[in-house]
Parts: C-alpha cells; structure tokens; sequence
C-alpha cells in the first residue's frame, strides 16, 4: 500500500475496511501465507476547509517548511464540530504552497499540538518535505521539547517514562496508559522527563518525546502522579493549593491557575534536519503569557 500512511491504514481496520478471506481484520491480526486481504478505500470526503485570515506567529519560512508558534486554544486541523477557526483553516489562507500527504483535512501538518498546547509545529509545503520530516520523527531523529508545570515534587531529577497509550476503556474522550495490552489496543509511548526548577508544591519539568501518541505527555505526567496543572481532562484542575502558602498567597495562586487557558504546558523547542539541505535548524518559543505569569509568580512567593 505505497499510497496509504500507516495511521491511515489504522483508521481503514478501525472503520471495518479490511477483510481478511472475507473476515473483518482485527488491528493486531498478523497475516499469513496464503490469506487474501482486501483493503477498500473509501472516496475522500468533500475538502469544506475554509481558508480564514488569522493571525500567525510564523517563526520561520522557506519553499519548503514553514515553522509556527501556535498559541492556546487553536485546534490544529479541522474535525467533526470543529471545521472553522483551526490552524489548517488559517494556512491555507497564507499559502497556496502545501504537502498533500496528510490528505485534504490535514494539508501541510506533520504533527499536532493539542489544542490548549501551545509552542512550535512545522509545517510542509511539499511532499518531499514532508516525507523527510514524517521520516526524521519516526526514527526520533527530530526533538520536540515542552515546558510543563506539574502538581507535586517529583522524586526524580530525571526520569523515562516508558507506557503503552491507548483510548481509555471506559472514557473515549481520554487516553490512558493501557497496563493489559492483551485487551487493550496501546501503541508504544516514551517519554523523557527532566527538572529545570521545584516550587513549594510544584515541578517545572522539561519533557522530550520519542514517540507521539495523543495527550502523551499530559497522560504520563498523570500516569506518575504528577498531572499538569490546569489540565481538566487528567487530574491537573482538582488538586488543592498547599497549606504552605498563607491564605492571601493561596488566593492568588488559585486565581493564577484559574486563569491558565487548559494546561500549563508548552512546546517551546523543536529541532532537525533540513529536507532538502540537511542542515539542522533549531527554533525555540517563548511561553504564553498565563504560563509566564504564573512561573514568575511561583518565582518570588514559593
């Protein structure tokens, strides 16, 4: 299948499109001499993607990528409920110039953010770009790095965590660390965890991806014990202040958490090679303003 990506051969076994001698394949069915697979594909839906004149931070351009600092809440492409106001309706806006190997809702995207995640993606505008790129990340040649502040003081200095993700069992909006993958359909997930500062209840922590499962890092850091702060989805928006600080101080620094928009968590490095030249480039970006405000605040009263 030449044409077809991995992921989409996922989605086709997921949505029933894969027979195996007549039979629906299963996602983890190893095939065998002699069985007959047929894969149908079905046609593509209608591209309704509306170029919109937004804003972006773009951090660096050339023919071939385009690098850019995605702020919070910006969904990175188009979905069902959610076809307008996404980074994809925004840069087919700024450019004509795009890979279409992510297909017609996904033109350009390589990899994606969350949508309360905010920091650097780069973006292809060729198919050859775009396939290095793709290639680089899946050989853990490229670095995405992220800022994230977590609940608690970590007992480690460094860590990996290594943890099959999955869609959680019972809550399909979440993913979760799938510990019985005889069940449980998990793809492997690494993460590298490193503390740069500890507050009074509370670990800024940098992480580095080998992998790039769905919410990783935001599930790994629960999975530890450590939720980001302000992330509703895992545990980072129910923790309590710590008595430690006196009430004026808590009362601030529930306001600061309060006003963070989702997690505090920031994609502030992306690093590899060039597609077409070779050279690495590296790029870093500063956090957003409710993440700095509440670092500096932890800075002076932790």
């Amino acid at each position: 299948m030449p044409d077809l990506s991995r992921s989409h051969i996922q989605r086709l076994i997921n949505q029933s499109y894969v027979t195996v001698d007549g039979v629906t394949a299963k996602a983890g069915h190893k095939v065998q001499p002699g069985e007959k697979v047929v894969v149908l594909v079905p046609p593509p839906a209608p591209a309704d993607i509306v170029p919109e004149d937004i804003p972006l931070s773009v951090v660096f351009e050339d023919d071939q990528i385009i690098v850019i600092n995605k702020p919070k809440g910006m969904t990175v492409h188009p979905a069902p409920g959610s076809r307008t106001g996404t980074l994809v309706n925004a840069v087919i806006a700024y450019t004509d110039d795009l890979s279409g190997i992510g297909g017609v809702e996904r033109p350009g995207i390589v990899h994606r953010l969350d949508k309360d995640t905010s920091g650097l993606l780069v973006v292809a505008k060729t198919d050859a770009a775009h396939a290095s790129l793709q290639s680089q990340i899946q050989a853990r040649s490229a670095e995405r790095r992220y800022i994230a502040l977590v609940w608690g003081a970590t007992k480690f200095n460094e860590a990996v965590v290594d943890a099959p993700i999955g869609r959680h069992p019972t809550d399909r909006q979440k993913q979760a660390v799938i510990k019985d993958t005889s069940r449980y359909t998990a793809r492997e997930a690494v993460t590298h965890l490193k503390v740069t500062e500890r507050f009074d209840g509370f670990t800024l922590l940098e992480a580095k991806l080998d992998t790039g499962r769905t919410h990783q890092i935001r599930v790994h850091c629960s999975f530890i014990g450590h939720p980001v702060v302000g992330d509703p989805l895992y545990g980072g928006t129910r923790r309590a202040i710590p008595p430690s600080y006196n009430k004026m101080q808590q009362r601030s620094l529930a306001s600061l958490i309060e006003g963070l928009q989702g997690q505090a968590l920031h994609a502030f490095s992306l690093s590899f090679d060039h597609p077409i030249t070779g050279e690495r480039l590296s790029f870093e970006a500063p956090l957003p303003t409710d993440i700095d405000a509440l670092l500096t605040w932890l800075r002076v009263e932790s």
